[in-house]
């Protein structure tokens, strides 16, 4: 068990790690930062931001000797990166559970290995998406092995013609093209699990996305009880199996059949889980804090029905693309049971996450139609 007064360290500088590291300050812990990037949101609250190249092996060895434990906030970080840290300092998760997840072909591969339920795929090894589009059949989605997320990196084919676009646009690129899946909803499941193996779901969340980033989150979901007893139940195995040790994602397809399908997973805290600063008696950053470090982990219950809404950069008011003005914050602060989360980021630009508000309230449609008034005025 690593108590509090220890040093835990973050690979990753955006603003899961600045969340964490004030959930980690709060229970009395330092929290290092490692992040090439300067003046990122995450070293802006740590008590130590260290500025170097994943492929920095010396930084990297510094940096594991003076934590007691190293964590990440992201995926992308090169193998070698982890490689350098593990015999160093405790890794959590291990090093193994990103090299699965952070490609979604191995990824795939684990599911359909392990016998859990997912998106029929097929996989373009030498850049040539034809024959797996060929298998899988029109409609489908062709996404880039590595480094996509928030929609990057993908592409829906529904005619020949998207095929020959997206065979020249993907070619020499490593792939999966996956069946389309027609669902009823997106859910996500949040598992902690503890170095002692404890391990914990936070409550289902029903996630909506515009233009493949996510906009709302609402829990609890609006779907059946056995439905979500289903998913956090098939979250919790594959947080098992795949022997995780910290915060593991699972994202689902609840699909029009009634079936529970996996669609990705993300080792780490993840934007679906933010309602939990307000609306959960222990968030998922805490919650990541207590299973790296050997804690006890926390009350997974909702305080309150509670609808996170992202805000990204296209709420600033601009024109002849600059910023001119901010967004209407007083809406939001003037709210009761409305709270504000910004992540410190200089810059805002269309797409970018720069913070996002919650909204409480004593059931949930009337949480979902708050939610969304405040997002028109803002």
């Amino acid at each position: 068990m690593i108590l509090p007064g220890k040093t835990i360290g973050v690979l990753g500088g955006g603003q899961l790690g600045r969340m964490f590291a004030q959930a980690a300050q709060t229970l009395g812990y330092r929290v290092h930062v490692y992040e090439p990037q300067t003046h990122c949101p995450a070293g802006a609250v740590a008590n130590r931001e260290v500025n170097a190249s994943y492929d920095d092996a010396e930084a990297l060895m510094e940096f594991g000797r003076g934590v007691d434990v190293v964590t990440y906030e992201f995926e992308n970080i090169p193998a070698a990166a982890l490689a350098v840290i593990a015999p160093v300092v405790p890794l959590h998760p291990r090093a193994e559970v990103l090299h699965t997840t952070q490609n979604r072909q191995r990824e795939k591969a684990w599911l359909r290995a392990n016998g859990f339920p997912h998106v029929a795929y097929a996989e373009a090894l030498d850049g040539d998406i034809a024959p797996a589009v060929a298998a899988v059949g029109l409609p489908c989605v062709v996404k880039t092995a590595d480094f996509g997320y928030d929609g990057k990196g993908q592409m829906k084919l529904t005619t020949a013609g998207d095929v020959e676009q997206a065979v020249a646009i993907f070619r020499g690129r490593r792939c999966v093209v996956e069946a389309w899946c027609t669902f009823t909803c997106e859910l996500s499941v949040i598992v902690a699990r503890s170095t002692t193996g404890e391990t914990r779901a936070l409550p289902v969340a029903e996630n909506i996305h515009t233009h493949h980033i996510l906009d709302f989150s609402i829990v609890p979901a609006r779907i059946a009880p056995v439905v979500a007893q289903a998913a956090e139940a098939l979250a919790m195995r594959i947080a098992e199996k795949l022997g995780v040790v910290g915060l593991l994602a699972v994202e689902l397809f609840l699909t029009t059949r009634g079936e529970l399908v996996v669609n990705e997973l993300a080792p780490r805290p993840h934007n679906s889980g933010h309602w939990s600063l307000d609306g959960g008696e222990t968030s998922q950053f805490e919650q990541h804090v207590r299973a790296v470090c050997g804690l006890p982990l926390g009350d997974v219950g909702v305080r309150e029905p509670t609808v996170m809404v992202n805000i990204l950069g296209g709420a600033w008011k601009w024109a002849e693309g600059k910023v001119v003005g901010e967004p209407n914050w007083a809406a939001i602060l003037a709210t009761p049971k409305a709270k504000l989360h910004l992540y410190g980021k200089s810059e805002p630009r269309p797409g970018r996450k720069m913070g996002h508000f919650t909204v409480r309230a004593a059931d949930i449609e009337t949480a979902w139609a708050r939610a969304r008034e405040l997002k028109a005025r803002l």
